[in-house]
């Protein structure tokens, strides 16, 4: 397999999973119609989450492109070696992106100032399609520093972003609520029943179910949850907004007011990493 073939194999995955999605979304519309519920507060949250791609996609345009070149320049200039570019290297890939992402995602949990950017994916009190692209606008910027030690483990450059696209396009079918539970395959697959829980503030389903395409990683690590009723949605303290601005930056005045508020350096460094509810 050469390079041309895996960037060709990365855009049929992400475009069959793109139509899976847009099938879904599809459904999800015709429900929403059938039922009336296509209106108020569920029409503007659905464009408040549309409206996270203006500051996303704007940031990825630049910082992306600056990281895939990072990524390039350390792969020539101080790896040494690198995996040939085979079906299984490419599945070796697919499997370390995947790991790397369960750390990433629950990092992302667990660190404030990162929690500031993935809590926006969190803030709405809905399930649906339309959150699926509900992104911090420095999102991509953190995934693509959690996966630089790929390359230096010696895959190349490529692979790693080609596991990043496969690993983040698979999980455009699963913000959604018209697909119940799948058996089996909520055992191991990332699943809309597995990902319902992720996104669930309810204290049982807090923090759980961070797999991207495997759920091998939340059981081995403990973080595995099914699902027993259908969850509330949304962060756990009160927030409700639709207006665009609000949400990109949800969490931020809070951020920055404690940093101010801060009263030891201690406390200011524990407000930067700690966890979202760390209290002094």
């Amino acid at each position: 397999m050469n390079l041309e073939n895996l960037a060709k194999l990365g855009a049929n995955i992400d475009d069959a999973f793109f139509l899976i999605g847009a099938a879904i979304f599809a459904l999800e519309i015709l429900k929403a119609l059938f039922t009336r519920s296509l209106r108020g507060r569920g029409l503007l949250d659905m464009l408040a989450s549309a409206s996270t791609q203006i500051p996303f996609l704007i940031i990825e345009t630049f910082l992306l492109t600056f990281a895939y070149g990072a990524f390039v320049l350390v792969g020539d200039t101080v790896v040494s070696w690198t995996f040939p570019i085979t079906f299984w290297t490419v599945m070796l890939a697919l499997l370390a992106a995947d790991f790397v992402y369960y750390w990433e995602h629950r990092i992302a949990h667990e660190v404030r100032v990162l929690w500031t950017q993935h809590a926006v994916h969190h803030s709405s009190r809905h399930m649906n399609m339309i959150v699926g692209v509900r992104f911090g606008p420095f999102e991509g910027v953190v995934s693509a520093l959690f996966h630089l030690p790929l390359v230096f483990i010696g895959f190349a450059p490529e692979l790693v972003f080609f596991g990043i696209l496969v690993v983040l396009a698979y999980q455009t079918w699963i913000h959604t609520e018209v697909i119940g539970r799948l058996g089996s395959l909520d055992g191991f697959l990332n699943t809309p029943s597995n990902h319902r829980v992720h996104h669930g503030c309810d204290d049982k389903y807090l923090d759980k179910n961070y797999g991207g395409i495997l759920m091998i990683w939340d059981r081995i690590f403990g973080t595995y949850q099914r699902e027993e009723e259908t969850p509330r949605y949304g962060l756990k303290r009160d927030f409700d907004s639709v207006n665009p601005i609000t949400v990109w930056f949800s969490e931020l005045p809070g951020f920055v007011r404690d940093l101010k508020n801060a009263t030891s350096w201690r406390e200011w460094w524990m407000r930067i990493v700690g966890r979202p509810d760390w209290q002094p």
